[in-house]
């Protein structure tokens, strides 16, 4: 039997940009991202979370349904998932180097790449954890990365959390080469993809990574990095603002564009200072949230 199955959402070819961020959104099954396939949208579960995976969805879908999305719950389904290995060779027909901002560059396995002087480069597979640079949501907290490096800004300690592949943990200590991270995500797929991927890019011991409770952890980090979907990121507001350092910078992303106004005011309510509020240039429908405190 295969380890993983697909959960595959149909959908009328006009919305399937709106139902790719509402099944990334408001499934949590779903957060470690979606692929669209024609008019299908497709996110991967483990075999045993199949059945809950596939109730939660057609309850959304009817939901979404009954807004006028053109969708049908009916049609929800789960499917075979290809073996990995398979699977990540048909990655490699359109997962190339990619340029994500001025300086950090992504280059899977199967790529050689010269890096420029000053671009750092971070060397990473797709893998069943969320995070490569494609989403518009990881871009966006590397963009915000880039603006604090060029501003000046020195950093030592980071907080990532909900790392997903690692794929920000690596940048920043990369980045800042005397600083090192705290990575913590309740997947344990994630912790095992942030330390493989950390060890491939020969900073394994500058991150940390664990499935730690924010309500666990005493420190207060200079940089706090949150993608997550928009109620999980509500959710914990008291312990992210709480584990971000006086003088210290929250970003926040995975939040859908008109989440972001919203959250930042609450976020700022409770005693940050909105520094930045933006959407992707690449996929508006995403934006961030910089905040200081």
């Amino acid at each position: 039997m295969a380890d993983w199955l697909e959960l595959i959402v149909q959908v009328g070819a006009a919305d399937v940009d709106d139902v790719a961020a509402l099944i990334a959104s408001e499934i949590p099954s779903a957060a470690a991202g979606t692929e669209q396939r024609g008019d299908e949208v497709v996110f991967w579960v483990p075999v045993d979370d199949g059945p809950a995976a596939l109730a939660e969805t057609r309850d959304a879908v009817m939901r979404w349904q009954a807004g006028g999305v053109a969708v049908d719950p009916a049609k929800v389904r789960l499917a075979t998932a290809m073996p990995e290995a398979e699977w990540r060779d048909a990655w490699k027909r359109y997962f190339k180097v990619s340029k994500l901002t001025r300086q950090f560059v992504v280059v899977p396995s199967w790529e050689t790449y010269a890096p420029l002087p000053g671009e750092v480069v971070i060397d990473l597979d797709p893998g069943m954890a969320f995070g490569t640079g494609t989403h518009a949501s990881t871009r966006l907290v590397l963009e915000e990365l880039q603006a604090l490096a060029d501003g000046g800004v020195g950093l030592t300690r980071i907080l990532d959390v909900g790392c997903g592949s690692g794929i920000l943990s690596i940048a920043a200590v990369k980045r800042w080469p005397g600083s090192t991270c705290a990575a913590v995500d309740n997947d344990p797929i994630a912790i095992a993809a942030t330390m493989d991927n950390a060890a491939v890019n020969r900073v394994a011991d500058r991150i940390h990574a664990s499935t730690a409770t924010l309500d666990t952890l005493a420190e207060e980090f200079p940089l706090v990095l949150a993608n997550i979907q928009a109620h999980v990121l509500r959710e914990l507001r008291a312990l992210l603002l709480a584990r971000t350092a006086p003088g210290g910078t929250l970003i926040l992303s995975g939040l859908l564009t008109p989440q972001a106004e919203p959250l930042a005011q609450e976020f700022a309510a409770a005693g940050l200072r909105i520094v930045r509020i933006r959407a992707s240039t690449d996929d508006p429908q995403w934006s961030a949230v910089t905040l200081a405190r």
